[in-house]
């Protein structure tokens, strides 16, 4: 059954978020959805690139206010 892990990176600057992306993708399995929640503006086209360069894919990604949300399922592993 897929989790859901949600990774709460508000108020980290560069490169924080992604970091705490990469180290919840590592503990994902396939198929697991990982929320990232993050205000650093720099985040947005990290996450396209990381996604990009590992084979997941981003499902939504939006700014709501200062932060912004990505939702991505594990489909590399």
């Amino acid at each position: 059954m897929p989790e859901k892990i949600v990774v709460d990176a508000r108020g980290m600057a560069c490169p924080g978020p992604i970091t705490k992306l990469v180290r919840a993708y590592r503990k994902a399995k396939k198929g697991d959805i990982i929320e990232v929640l993050a205000t650093d503006p720099g985040f947005e086209p990290d996450v396209k690139a990381w996604a990009e360069r590992t084979g997941n894919k981003i499902v939504e990604l939006k700014k709501e206010g200062d932060v912004i949300k990505a939702v991505i399922e594990v489909t590399a592993k």
